[in-house]
């Protein structure tokens, strides 16, 4: 982003934000006008912190008596949403590739299509073609495919750099908020925060987002909500799959009533049905309080996270055909790819959301103190 256009980003935001502290007819919407009435001169700081306070429901927008067409023009989620970005692109790690938000969505399908054309390719190239295209579902089955050891060293490899961009990129988020409030209890903070995170209470409050118009609707959270805790559903799944293999050595793949097996599926069935709703939502939505050029950045992780689900569902459905082997390489190739662009794609939303959630908190329990 050029300077000139980053200026005029963050003026806008403080443009909006101080037309909202005068007018407060919001205060109650959620956390981010609570954290906003307790600042009058708004630094580059204090738009980065309530930019990611915001959940993008858009209800401000639409109650706002100063949004098109009046003459100030007021559009609050599309401001918040430009600066929420840059604060990823400027604590991206390592800070070169900050990059990558710029047109994010051709780099994470990018990173996606060739992550599963490599695994296609390598498969093809090295497992020989009984083991590739053989039928049966007795244990180490995938792993004729793909050896255990080769499985987990790339995913875990890759993983594990993406958790380390994402705590360092987290890191510098946090320290560049300045020090916390003196007073502040952190524990009592934490559990508000992990609190306000997994139940998404901010998410357009108790009646809902305005997806598509002014009217309220709880769609949009319950999908969310069918995705996270797929998600936590599936990392559930390989954990208690973990512990069948090398705790009791029980090898996969495993019965269709096995809790690796119950897990996996209600998982990739709650990622399916949000990834789909999300889509469909965003479809459909008001494009005045949207910014147009981020919504490729939000569809490519959907469509990243369909991807996923949707051939790991389809693995199980014919593991016991010669369509298992194939398929097992583009699950692969889908993870891998996930996992590689977690820390510089829309998935890094989250840890900076709980991360200004956890800033508010400790600054609410400090102004009780």
């Amino acid at each position: 982003m050029r300077c000139d256009d980053a200026s005029a980003m963050w003026d806008q935001a403080r443009r909006a934000l101080e037309i909202c502290n005068a007018c407060q007819f919001c205060d109650g919407y959620c956390a981010l006008f609570g954290a906003l009435k307790a600042r009058r001169d708004l630094s580059l700081v204090d738009l980065a912190f309530l930019s990611n306070l915001c959940h993008n429901c858009r209800a401000c927008h639409h109650a706002c008596q100063y949004a098109p067409p009046h003459a100030f023009q007021l559009n609050l989620p599309r401001s918040l949403s430009r600066v929420r970005h840059g604060t990823y692109q400027d604590h991206a790690w390592p800070r070169p590739l900050g990059r990558l938000f710029q047109k994010n969505e051709r780099f994470v399908l990018a990173v996606t299509l060739i992550a599963v054309a490599a695994c296609l390719a390598l498969g093809m190239l090295w497992v020989p073609r009984e083991a590739l295209l053989g039928v049966g579902a007795e244990p180490k089955a995938f792993y004729r495919v793909v050896p255990w050891g080769v499985i987990a060293g790339s995913a875990g490899v890759t993983a594990g750099w993406s958790l380390l961009a994402i705590g360092m990129a987290v890191r510098s988020y946090w320290r560049s908020l300045g020090p916390v409030p003196g007073g502040a209890r952190w524990l009592p903070a934490l559990r508000d925060a992990l609190r306000d995170a997994v139940t998404l209470r901010n998410l357009g409050g108790g009646a809902g987002c305005s997806d598509r118009d002014e009217r309220l609707s709880r769609a949009r959270r319950r999908f969310h909500h069918a995705m996270a805790y797929g998600v936590a559903a599936c990392f559930a799944a390989t954990a208690v799959a973990t512990v069948f293999d090398h705790a009791l050595g029980w090898a996969a793949p495993y019965p269709l009533l096995s809790a690796p097996v119950l897990l996996g599926t209600l998982g990739g069935v709650g990622i399916l049905v949000g990834t789909a709703g999300l889509a469909w939502l965003k479809r459909g939505a008001d494009p005045e309080p949207l910014a147009p050029e981020l919504a490729g950045a939000d569809l490519a992780l959907l469509a990243q996270l369909f991807l996923v689900s949707a051939s790991g569902l389809a693995l199980l459905a014919v593991r016991e055909t010669a369509a298992m082997g194939p398929l097992l390489l583009v699950h692969l190739g889908s993870v891998l790819g996930f996992f590689a662009t977690l820390p510089y794609g829309k998935f890094l939303h989250g840890p900076f959301r709980v991360a200004a959630l956890l800033r508010a908190a400790l600054e609410r329990h400090a102004a009780d103190r």
